[in-house]
């Protein structure tokens, strides 16, 4: 389900992935551990979220994408907020950061890939197979979205 980036979509990354474990690092901060929800291909999550602000549970389902820019044409951000109102990814999504690639390691030729991204002093560190994650590059500004699939083994009706 890893989606391809393919002619302006602004999406570099896109899956569905369960939390499987969770551990409070500050009041406000939680770290996730999580894997793929369905078992097509092996690829594990590790994230902070500002749980204040959006709690995920043991078990909860959602869909991460990571993308270049929230612009739904995929025209590059000029680095500024956007408050004019147009319609942008964001609207898709229940929570969003914006990161900085600082990490992509691969030991050997067809060897999983690491990348770690800081939203802030918020850690991601995504490690699977190197055909879903050859969009991603070190240095590179990304955004992180996420929207909840269920919570407790029940569907969230976002309409």
């Amino acid at each position: 389900m890893a989606a391809a980036a393919s002619g302006t979509t602004p999406i570099l990354f896109q899956d569905q992935f369960e939390v499987k474990d969770l551990s409070r690092k500050f009041e406000k901060v939680t770290r996730y551990s999580c894997r793929l929800s369905d078992e097509g291909y092996d690829m594990s999550l590790e994230m902070d979220i500002n749980s204040d602000i959006f709690p995920l549970e043991l078990n909860d389902r959602f869909t991460l994408a990571l993308a270049s820019t929230l612009a739904l044409d995929g025209k590059p951000d000029t680095g500024v907020y956007d408050q004019s109102g147009i319609p942008s990814l964001a609207d898709q999504y229940d929570y969003v950061m914006y990161g900085k690639l600082y990490k992509w390691k691969q030991e050997q030729p067809k060897a999983p890939i690491e990348v770690q991204v800081s939203f802030g002093g918020l850690l991601m560190r995504l490690i699977g197979d190197s055909h879903h994650l050859e969009k991603l590059h070190l240095d590179s500004r990304v955004y992180l979205l996420i929207r909840k699939i269920n919570q407790g083994g029940a569907d969230i009706d976002m309409s």
